[in-house]
């Protein structure tokens, strides 16, 4: 018996182990097993492979019961994963039911996730840019949050290393808050976008630019895309139904795949990890409590590594529930900060207006891209009554209206023509917020989960800086779109409208200088724990006002990285 037991213990040994399979757990397994790491993967959502899981990928929109509406009946029973705008009747399978994992609310939070192998990465919008040394300086700047233990120049080879991997599609433009990345292609701006970005080059003398954005989209597959089974976008737009060319960048397509293919890899979905296992004796952690998702029964792997990335808010879960004689607050929480700092960016706010110009062009085309406004406020000096910025998503189109009314032959001849009405425009505001001590996750003492886990308690909410930024917002938005020839212009709040459904929560297990103000170091390592490293979300100090899915992967490659160099120095 006890040889039996030692060969199930040696089954169940890895050399690292990555808790969650969406854009960074993915990134960790490439770069772990590229380097000759027997990994294993935790994903606590069922199995989704590429093309073969996606279901409605191809399906046309009178085949859905629906015509691709979520029903009331489903809309009733997920008032939090109804609200998410990808969240769609082709779409929903990706998402977690609200019933499937209640959390405590201590003030509303949407919290929307996504259970399956490759996450959220199935269903994200994309926005790739990468982030600039003012962006890394503004905590110490500024005075907001704790230094920054990184800078930009440390990371950019990083970025240029996924971008080349992942395929970034953009246009270099030269900006100092925003650098250029290796880049495919970009899309094309519609004319009224055109029009648009160049009455702010006019205008405002360059210190407003309106750009393509910048998205993980293949324009033109390079060999290194075509080696991962992938293809050129085809402009569909439903993205987030899975793409069965692999036309975006998702675990699912990249990273996972080109993973399995060194033969060091152990994908495990339905495994819901509990905590992570640490050696008082050894001041190390040594391996993963799992619960199997069906059964319930609970299982023990082990690893030299623990690479953690669940996701910002179940990273942060599964630290606190990490406790030891050691850690009796959670693993590497020697200074009660673990869960505190949860920052998020600003989504609550648009503003929309109409163009009588441009009747001669009758149609913008198909992309899954708009056009974007990078950060113009407190740039280079401090200028306003609040702290930091915003960048803003711009997109246009040409509006329709189509008669209706009549039967058979002439209903389809109205419908074959359409009558065009003005270009319409689009704006949404991305706001940088402030990391603060009363935005914190705990977890709750009383109420679990399915699985035994104690529910996670979320407290985040806007503040004062927030809502001037808004109003800023407005009005600045409200002067450059004025005085490009705009008419109708409205602005819209939704003070209700909770943190959350941006999905860019940050922080909790931030990184830091000193570890009497942060969880981790340079190198994503926790401060009281080298050998457990976080790098999603959850490690972010500050959240600029870039999207931050592309600054994740370029962590979490450059942290696999420095372990496996660690673990060859017998460091770990």
């Amino acid at each position: 018996m006890s040889f039996l037991n030692i060969d199930s213990v040696k089954e169940r040994t890895f050399d690292a182990i990555v808790i969650g399979s969406g854009i960074s757990g993915g990134w960790a397994a490439k770069e772990l097993t590229g380097k000759g790491l027997r990994t294993l993967v935790l994903e606590r959502g069922r199995d989704v492979k590429h093309v073969t899981d996606y279901p409605t990928t191809m399906m046309q929109p009178w085949e859905f019961a629906h015509l691709g509406a979520l029903s009331k009946e489903y809309i009733d029973a997920n008032p939090v994963a109804s609200r998410c705008y990808a969240n769609r009747e082709d779409a929903s399978h990706f998402f977690v039911k609200d019933a499937d994992h209640p959390y405590v609310q201590e003030k509303p939070f949407d919290w929307i996730r996504g259970y399956q192998v490759g996450g959220k990465s199935l269903m994200w919008a994309r926005g790739t840019q990468r982030w600039s040394q003012f962006d890394f300086d503004g905590p110490a700047r500024d005075g907001f949050a704790v230094e920054w233990p990184i800078s930009y120049a440390e990371l950019a080879p990083w970025y240029s290393h996924v971008e080349k991997f992942a395929g970034i599609s953009g246009n270099k433009d030269g900006l100092a808050q925003l650098p250029d990345g290796e880049f495919l292609p970009p899309h094309e701006q519609s004319c009224v976008e055109k029009h648009f970005a160049d009455q702010m080059a006019i205008r405002y003398n360059g210190t407003r630019p309106v750009i393509i954005g910048r998205c993980a989209h293949l324009t033109a597959p390079q060999p290194i895309h075509l080696k991962q089974g992938r293809g050129q976008c085809q402009n569909r737009s439903l993205c987030q139904r899975g793409c069965p060319y692999g036309g975006y960048f998702s675990s699912n397509s990249s990273t996972l795949p080109w993973a399995a293919n060194t033969g060091k890899l152990t994908l495990r979905p339905d495994s819901v990890v509990h905590s992570i296992i640490f050696d008082e004796k050894k001041n190390k952690a040594t391996g993963v409590r799992v619960i199997d998702a069906h059964t319930k029964q609970m299982t023990e792997y082990y690893a030299r590594i623990v690479f953690v990335n669940a996701a910002t808010l179940n990273s942060n879960l599964i630290l606190l529930n990490s406790t030891s004689h050691r850690f009796p607050n959670g693993l590497g929480n020697d200074n009660g900060l673990l869960g505190k700092y949860i920052a998020f960016h600003n989504f609550r706010t648009t503003i929309s207006a109409e163009h009588d110009g441009f009747k001669e062009t009758t149609t913008d085309g198909i992309r899954p891209n708009g056009s974007y406004i990078p950060r113009f406020r407190n740039v280079f000096k401090q200028e306003t009554d609040f702290l930091r910025g915003y960048a803003a998503g711009f997109s246009g189109y040409r509006s329709t209206e189509t008669d209706t009314s009549g039967m058979g032959e002439d209903l389809k001849a109205s419908l074959m023509k359409p009558n065009y009405g003005p270009w319409r425009v689009g704006s949404h505001m991305m706001g940088e917020t402030i990391p603060k001590e009363s935005n914190y996750v705990a977890l709750d003492a009383a109420l679990k989960d399915a699985w035994g886990v104690p529910q996670l308690k979320i407290s985040v909410a806007y503040d004062d800086n927030d809502e001037k930024m808004i109003r800023d917002f407005h009005e600045q938005m409200t002067e450059m779109l004025t005085v490009s020839g705009f008419k109708n212009i409205r602005t819209n709040d939704k003070p209700d409208k909770a943190p959350g459904l941006d999905i860019h929560e940050m922080g909790g297990v931030r990184m830091g200088k000193d570890p009497k103000t942060s969880l981790l170091n340079k190198w994503n390592q926790l401060h009281n724990c080298k050998n457990v490293f976080v790098t999603d979300g959850a490690c972010m100090t500050s959240t600029s006002t870039q999207n931050p899915s592309l600054t994740f992967m370029a962590i979490t490659a450059r942290a696999a990285n420095h372990a496996v160099s660690e673990l060859k120095k017998g460091m770990l």
